[in-house]
């Protein structure tokens, strides 16, 4: 299936063919000028690599045409606008991207939340957000800098206390269960859930593993005040602002949300995962 962000990509490499072929330059010959495999001149006229703001200023400037750069760079901020792969947020670790999350966070008032593998960031203790934090890095291969993006996170649960924002979080029961840590930090992770049930800016929904679903159960994501959705994956992040992509994911919450549990029935379940550990 061809994404939005590989559409985008192609353009972006048909932008730079035209380039080419205007400087009246075989791929060769621009490979040659930029200090390239041929190779990967071909893969970047053909959308199969993307592009970085170097090589597409040595592209305009190998090409005759350094005037262009800006152009193409702005071609590339919007295509990675929606698409912010992780291998390129994490250069300078987990704590920028946390801290640009937290921006998000506090410039919402209604904050919408789907996850089924693991309990949601604002809501974590800081041992599981350590935990989770290191093997994000070691799969990522990015710098550990796991005590500054636990720090991070932890600044956002002052939100949670905030008269006027409201947060409309809803997990699987599944990730009550998930072993991301040891016993005993999964077993303080859920008294702090437990604890978060009836906080009047909270409404904490749970997902029972038997529950029938109208959807099933996928990546976690949340939505800003429905005008932002941000979506996770293992190679990147989305960040959707286009008000068909906001609705559909509302929808999709909407539909998750409807099989929850809450109050009195989501803290049974919390006790049972909890009781399961064996941890005094």
């Amino acid at each position: 299936m061809t994404t939005d962000f590989q559409q985008g990509r192609i353009a972006l490499g048909e932008r730079l063919r035209e380039l080419r072929r205007e400087a009246q330059m075989t791929v060769r010959q621009l490979a040659e000028s930029c200090g390239w495999a041929p190779s990967k001149v071909s893969k970047l006229e053909n959308g199969k690599q993307t592009a970085t703001p170097p090589d597409l200023e040595r592209w305009a400037a190998g090409a005759g045409r350094p005037a262009a750069a800006e152009e193409l760079k702005a071609r590339l901020r919007g295509l990675e606008s929606a698409q912010r792969s992780w291998r390129r947020q994490l250069v300078a670790g987990h704590r920028p991207v946390q801290d640009a999350l937290n921006a998000e966070y506090e410039r919402s008032t209604v904050l919408r939340a789907w996850e089924d593998a693991m309990v949601v960031g604002v809501l974590q203790t800081a041992d599981y957000a350590r935990a989770v934090f290191r093997a994000y890095a070691e799969l990522q291969q990015s710098p550990p800098d796991v005590e500054e993006a636990v720090r991070a996170r932890l600044r956002r649960q002052d939100t949670l206390y905030e008269r006027g924002r409201r947060y409309r979080i809803v997990m699987g029961e599944s990730a009550l269960h998930v072993r991301v840590c040891t016993p005993s930090v999964l077993a303080a992770q859920l008294d702090r859930l437990a604890g978060v049930v009836g906080l009047d800016t909270v409404e904490l929904g749970i997902v029972p593993l038997a529950a029938r679903t109208k959807l099933p159960p996928a990546n976690g994501f949340w939505v800003y005040d429905e005008r932002l959705v941000i979506v996770e994956d293992w190679h990147t992040e989305m960040w959707l602002d286009g008000a068909d992509d906001v609705a559909l994911y509302v929808r999709v919450w909407e539909a998750l949300a409807s099989s929850a549990v809450y109050g009195p029935a989501a803290t049974r379940l919390i006790s049972r995962a909890r009781a399961a550990l064996d941890v005094a």
